[in-house]
Parts: structure tokens; sequence; C-alpha cells
């Protein structure tokens, strides 16, 4: 209704006075129209927090009960809304964050956990399901031949190499993958002290000069040629378009968006000089130039996978949310700043919560109950939390979300609506999410 009410005020104003209207008088009036549109494509950026968060020492907060721990709470920018003392970047822009606070799941183990939120779906049977990214660039498309449509910085993948695959809708959209390592603490710094995000298979060797490379290149097309005409399937020939794409990119001046080396000094600081600070900064170079789907990815240190904090959950929690909140404040601001914030839709999330109650090494377990996700950003009514635990955490007393329900909120907000789907193998649709949206969270 908000968004017929808007449109409906643009065609009346054009209509009373199309002749006399000015370009500064109507501009304005056409662009809050589109804003509203519930049609209009948006793209998205996923943070993505390997080893599960714990959303009693970030977004919802237990005080004065023996599982609420170490951490105290602080005021943010909406009254009676309440996050992490170590997260005061993301508290002053708590209006434009819906907190969901009721995520239920039944998978607590890392494999199956990563499985079921990065692609909606179980991990079982003989279908290949796409990951979220996969889903969405193949549903966004892209405005740029040479950009992947996914690109993925900084993922852990050990959990499940599956749930970061394009399953049955092929190798074309797969993710781009970005300083990705599936060794902890692995990713060297450049000699400003900023992590040095490499993009796969974008360089060629250093003893292969521009000539060796044109040779190969063309003995490499002649061979490819006769191989992908003897093959009837889309196998041969997708990867033969992947191949092709890679190779563009390489010589493309899109190729510069992952080159942070000109970016202000000032900013990369302020984003963090961390994989995840960095990756949010080319994340939003890359959102830049059309590249519909970009996840980025906070759960590695040098002690293992950041977020599975069994042991010392609090010293562990304390430094990610530090990265956390530097790095996604940063983000947000800067998506502004370039007019993107709007067209852009966030979703943090892992695989799963951690435990209320702490265990006996000052860590907390894998929770899958009662957790907490986040939406931020374009077609998100931020400012809320959704959903509510009991006192102790343990459960979900009112708005239980599934992550059907979640996928299908997120759809609704970039405009793709709740009931799309993909097409596979086989010619059957598959929708991204079989939940509803909710509207609560909805702009």
């Amino acid at each position: 209704m908000k968004t017929n009410n808007t449109r409906r005020r643009f065609m009346q104003s054009m209509a009373a006075g199309w002749g006399t209207v000015s370009a500064s008088g109507w501009f304005p009036e056409l662009a809050r129209a589109l804003a509203n549109d519930p049609k209009r494509r948006r793209h998205c950026i996923l943070l993505w927090m390997s080893g599960g968060p714990t959303q009693t020492d970030t977004f919802d907060m237990k005080p004065g009960h023996p599982n609420g721990g170490e951490f105290r709470e602080t005021q943010t920018n909406v009254p009676g809304l309440r996050f992490s003392e170590h997260l005061p970047k993301l508290a002053t822009m708590a209006d434009q964050l819906a907190i969901m606070r009721g995520m239920s799941t039944k998978e607590g183990d890392h494999g199956r956990g990563t499985y079921l939120m990065r692609t909606g779906y179980k991990p079982m049977g003989p279908e290949q399901y796409p990951s979220i990214g996969a889903s969405l660039a193949n549903q966004l498309g892209s405005p740029s031949p040479a950009l992947p449509p996914n690109v993925s910085i900084g993922s852990y993948r050990s959990f499940n190499q599956d749930a970061f695959s394009p399953g049955f809708l092929g190798p074309k959209f797969g993710p781009l993958f970005v300083g990705a390592s599936d060794l902890p603490g692995s990713i060297t710094n450049d000699e400003d002290g900023y992590p040095e995000l490499q993009v796969q298979s974008m360089s060629r060797p250093a003893d292969i000069d521009d000539q060796r490379m044109s040779q190969r290149l063309q003995m490499w097309r002649q061979l490819q040629s006769g191989f992908v005409k003897s093959r009837t399937g889309g196998a041969a020939g997708a990867h033969n378009e992947v191949y092709e794409g890679a190779l563009q990119l390489m010589n493309s001046e899109d190729a510069k968006a992952f080159d942070l080396s000109d970016e202000p000094a000032k900013l990369r600081d302020q984003y963090g000089a961390t994989v995840f600070g960095q990756g949010c900064l080319m994340a939003r170079r890359l959102i830049q130039r059309g590249v519909p789907f970009v996840e980025v990815s906070l759960g590695t240190s040098s002690g293992g996978v950041g977020w599975d904090t069994h042991s010392d959950n609090f010293s562990a929690v304390k430094d990610l949310s530090t990265v956390l909140d530097d790095g996604w404040s940063t983000l947000m601001r800067d998506l502004a700043d370039h007019g993107l914030l709007e067209s852009t839709t966030i979703i943090w999330m892992g695989e799963f919560g951690r435990t209320p109650t702490i265990n006996a090494n000052a860590g907390r377990d894998h929770f899958p109950g009662a957790w907490t996700t986040v939406l931020a950003g374009g077609g998100i009514a931020g400012g809320q939390a959704y959903g509510k635990t009991s006192p102790d955490g343990t459960q979900v007393e009112d708005g239980v979300t599934t992550v059907q329900h979640l996928l299908a909120t997120l759809c609704s907000a970039l405009g793709i609506g709740a009931e799309a789907a993909n097409m596979n193998l086989s010619g059957r649709p598959i929708p991204i999410a079989e939940g509803f949206p909710i509207d609560e969270v909805l702009a």
C-alpha cells in the first residue's frame, strides 16, 4: 500500500502539471517512487560468520542473568534497543538494522548447519542445491560482461565445500574466490600492513611473458573448440564459458575493482587492516560496478575458526566484534556516501548461534534452537528487533524464524520476490525459499 500510494502521488503530480514541472521538481519524486518499488532489483552483500557467532554477546544480550556473561550492554540510537558494548559503531546505526532474534533451526553440526543456512535446504538426497550466492546471481543478473556475478571474499570452506557451490546451476554462477583460505592466518600482509586479497586465477605465472601467454591461449582455444563441439551435454560449454570469463576479466578495466591500493589510506584504516575489513571495502567497489552478489567472511583467525568459541569465548568475541564493528559500520557509511545503500541489502549470519549457558572452559557451544541474524540496507525496515527469546536465552518466545522465512524475506527485499525459483537440471523449478516473507521487517 505504501508503494502504490507513492506511485499514485507521483503520477498525479505529473498529470497536474506535466508542461510546467521542472526536472528539479519531478526527478526527486521519481527517485522516491522507484526506491519504494517492490519490483526494483537490488544488490546483496552477505556477511558470513563462520563458526557460529554468539547471539548472547552481540545482539541479544541477557544482562542480570547468569547466562549474560562478561559483556555490558550499550544503548543504540533506537530507544530500548541495545547491543554489546563492543559494537559501538553499529549501535549508532541501529535505526538501519533489523535484528532477527527469533532464528531457530535444528542443525547443530558445522557442516550441516553451514549447508542449511547457505542453501536453504538440508543436506540430504541427490539434489545439489545452489548456494544463496549462486541463486541470487542467477536471479539478479550482472550488467558487467567481465565481472563475475558472484564473489566470495575471505571464505573458509572446510566445514562444507558444497555449501559454497553453484549446485545444479552450474559453474557459471559459482563464486570467484578472493583471499580464500582454509588455513587460518595464512594470508600475508603487504608492505603497508594490509592483507593481500589475491583474486583466484587472475594473474599468470611470473615466468610467462605476453607472447607465451598468447601462444598458450591460442592452442587452448583450438583444443577446447573441438572438445566442446564433441560434447552434447552442457557441462563442457559451461566450463568453457567460465574460463573465457576469467580471461576477459584478466584483461578488463573492471579488474581494478579488486585493487584497493587506490583507496585513501584513511578510509582503508576505518574499515580495518583485516581480511574482513578490506573485504568489506572490496565489496563496496564491486557493488559500485554492478556485481549483484558479494560475500565477505569473518570467521578465521591465527588461532582457528574465530566464532567457534568453545573456550575463551569472551576474549575471542571481543576481538571479533571490533573487527566486525569497524568493517560493517564503515561499509554501510561508505555505501551511503556513494548512493548505494538503498540499492543494497545486507544480511549477517552464521550457521547457528551459541549456547546461552557458559561451559567449564569459559566458552559457549553450538546452539541452533534460538539465535540471531541481522538484515540491513535497502528494502529493510530498520530500528527494530523482530522476535524475542526467553530471559535465559534458551528458547524463542515470539517471532520464530526459520531459514526459509529469512531467505524469503531477503528475496523480497532484493526485489526478486519470495516466490523466486531456479530451474534444476531436469527442468523443475526449485524455490530459493519455501517460507513466507516477514512483512514487519520489509520497508
